[in-house]
């Protein structure tokens, strides 16, 4: 059976499979991390959407996790810590100095880990990347170690998650908005995207034309870039470098999480060492391996078979009439289907919360709560926060498109409480601590400024108000 292993070899992707590892695991790292700091008070024993509630309501249906033999903050901590502190050994490669079966255990670890917490997350976990990392972690968990050449299905398995990832995304929008097709997405897009960063506006102001440039380009690349992953080489390099390039883009001009740097690493995987030997000609990468045991060729032949099982489903919904975007198709998010923007909100509207210490009247003074990541303060330059996630912020956004699902009311509660998790998710809490009489919350449209206004104003954003999303509430029994 050695001709099977030699056959299922690709002694050629060493740099490749580095990159898989230990990027897959840096993004492993940076969610158990937001974990930690976000979950307790979104979604903990006291939080927004308390877990207890959740499980006791959806039972097994909620899908594979640890917590359903009980949910306590501080179980979750030792998950998140456990995790993190096993994706910390695969970044700096302990487990991949042993043989084989020594990462493949690793990465289920973390695997399993995080499906428990998203299984639970609820809405603060129904992003399509959060499915993207889960799937990419167990598919690289069968790269195997040093000892043994890296195994071309699990390559060729990694190809097709970028595959599903590009084209679902490319397909997506050309069923969706108008302003994908006509070329003018753009316009809109830097603007209105849900974290804008420091470049963003910069982007936006950008000329026209260019815009129309950038989508005809974004519609090459994933509508047909992807198919060419699939060719040889160095044909398939060249189609994952022409989509590195094209997410570092996505990473300068916003904040969408580690989606695009999740994309850009899993890209390494179609291109071979031969490339970095012609860029650098004086690195040599050959090297010699061990023979592959048997049994791990097996094992990740029965794996890699069992994920294009699972995938099937995903591969017809990209051609589905009615394509969904970012679904699982089981509970363990195996072979899931991708998407992103497939609509592009036009006009920027921001929720904006606000305490007074006052009566409400025409002489209350009402302070804003600025969050994080999210606009607020016309006067703020956005922030880079990705790949970190910011779940608040991110929720914030879909609030204000008129999305929400029993989050916010609970949200506004803990303010008037002063309620120390959620205070310390915002950036500045304006009573310091000290609990606001009454919340209220208002409706603002936003655009960037101009360059003109920009040097006369010193404003990164314009705003108008709108209205009243929540008039003024309060803790006290009486109505203001």
């Amino acid at each position: 059976m050695e001709w099977l292993t030699e056959v299922l070899s690709a002694e050629d992707y060493e740099v490749g499979r580095q990159i898989l590892q230990r990027g897959v695991a840096a993004v492993y790292l940076v969610a158990f991390i937001s974990a930690v700091n976000q979950f307790p008070a979104l979604l903990g024993e006291k939080g927004l959407m308390p877990v207890p509630v959740f499980l006791e309501h959806a039972g097994r249906q909620a899908g594979p996790s640890l917590f359903h033999r009980g949910y306590t903050d501080r179980l979750l901590r030792i998950v998140a810590w456990s995790g993190a502190g096993i994706a910390a050994l695969l970044v700096i490669g302990v487990p991949q100095a042993g043989p084989p079966w020594v990462p493949l255990v690793a990465f289920l670890a973390i695997w399993w880990l995080y499906t428990s917490i998203v299984n639970v997350g609820q809405t603060f976990y129904g992003f399509g990347w959060e499915s993207l990392l889960l799937e990419a972690g167990f598919i690289v968990a069968f790269l195997g170690s040093g000892d043994v050449a890296p195994p071309f299905l699990v390559l060729l398995m990694v190809r097709w998650l970028v595959f599903r990832l590009e084209f679902g995304a490319g397909m997506i929008k050309m069923r969706g908005d108008s302003s994908w097709r006509d070329l003018t997405a753009l316009y809109y897009h830097h603007e209105t995207q849900p974290m804008p960063n420091p470049a963003s506006r910069f982007f936006h102001l950008l000329p026209k034309p260019l815009h129309r440039l950038e989508v005809a380009g974004n519609h090459v690349t994933q509508l047909a870039v992807p198919f060419l992953l699939f060719a040889p080489q160095p044909v398939a390099g060249f189609a994952a470098l022409v989509m590195i390039v094209t997410q570092g883009w996505l990473v300068l001009s916003g904040n969408f999480a580690w989606l695009n740097t999740l994309t850009i690493i899993l890209a390494f995987a179609a291109v071979p060492d031969s490339f970095y030997e012609a860029v650098l000609p004086t690195l040599e990468l050959s090297g010699s391996y061990e023979p592959t045991p048997l049994w791990f060729t097996i094992v990740v032949a029965l794996a890699m078979l069992l994920l294009a099982y699972l995938s099937w489903p995903s591969l017809l919904n990209l051609f589905a009439r009615r394509q969904l975007m970012n679904a699982s198709f089981n509970r363990w998010h195996l072979g899931n289907a991708y998407g992103a923007f497939g609509s592009v909100t036009k006009v920027r509207y921001e929720v904006i919360v606000e305490g007074t210490l006052d009566d409400v009247g025409p002489g209350a003074r009402w302070r804003e709560y600025e969050f994080k990541g999210k606009p607020g303060d016309p006067s703020r330059m956005p922030r880079q926060f990705a790949p970190y996630h910011l779940r608040l912020d991110w929720m914030m956004w879909f609030l204000a498109l008129g999305s929400e699902r029993g989050w916010f009311t609970p949200f506004l509660v803990k303010l008037l409480q002063a309620d120390p998790l959620i205070l310390k998710l915002l950036r500045h809490d304006p009573f310091d601590g000290a609990r606001p009489r009454y919340v209220r919350a208002r409706i603002f449209i936003y655009r960037f400024s101009t360059r003109a206004e920009k040097r006369a104003t010193g404003l990164w954003w314009i705003r108008e108000p709108q209205g009243f999303l929540v008039h003024p509430a309060s803790l006290r029994a009486e109505v203001p």
